[in-house]
């Protein structure tokens, strides 16, 4: 059975998931790349490194956000959101990373797993100074829609 989602469904698979897919275009190309992130309610917030994201989203900041579950071929959910980008400093940016690490940080236990700077000096209650190329941004999510099947 094919369906929509609620709008409580929607919400859930949100908060549920930390990889989402983000579409960005800019200068007639379009570009959809994997993302983590943590949902509080009413924003997507990330962070990247300067690269070719962020300059497509400073240069257009409307952006679609994708996130799926699936079972498998027949047992599926996905929203996709529209938003819009905005970049996050000083506090702003310091209280989204933190929801950032303490959203993602239980997931990764990992004997490879090596956290940044950022990110212990986060999990440990200080004051960090993020790296030059390091941005901190959040997706205002204005619109959302959702599917599923299940069989």
């Amino acid at each position: 059975m094919l369906g929509t989602l609620s709008s409580e469904q929607i919400e859930q698979v949100l908060r549920q998931d930390v990889i989402g897919r983000i579409g960005c275009h800019a200068n007639g190309k379009t570009y959809v790349v994997p993302i983590t992130y943590a949902y509080d309610g009413e924003r997507v917030i990330c962070h990247s490194t300067q690269g070719m994201k962020i300059e497509m989203m400073r240069s257009n900041p409307e952006v679609c956000f994708e996130v799926e579950q699936v079972d498998n071929l027949s047992n599926w959910r996905s929203v996709i959101a529209w938003g819009e980008y905005e970049e996050l400093h000083g506090e702003a940016a310091k209280k989204a990373m933190g929801l950032l690490v303490e959203r993602v940080m239980p997931l990764m236990a990992s004997a490879t797993v090596h956290l940044s700077h950022t990110e212990e000096a986060l999990l440990q209650g200080k004051d960090y100074q993020p790296s030059p190329l390091a941005v901190i941004f959040c997706i205002h999510l204005s619109e959302k829609t959702g599917r599923f099947e299940k069989r």
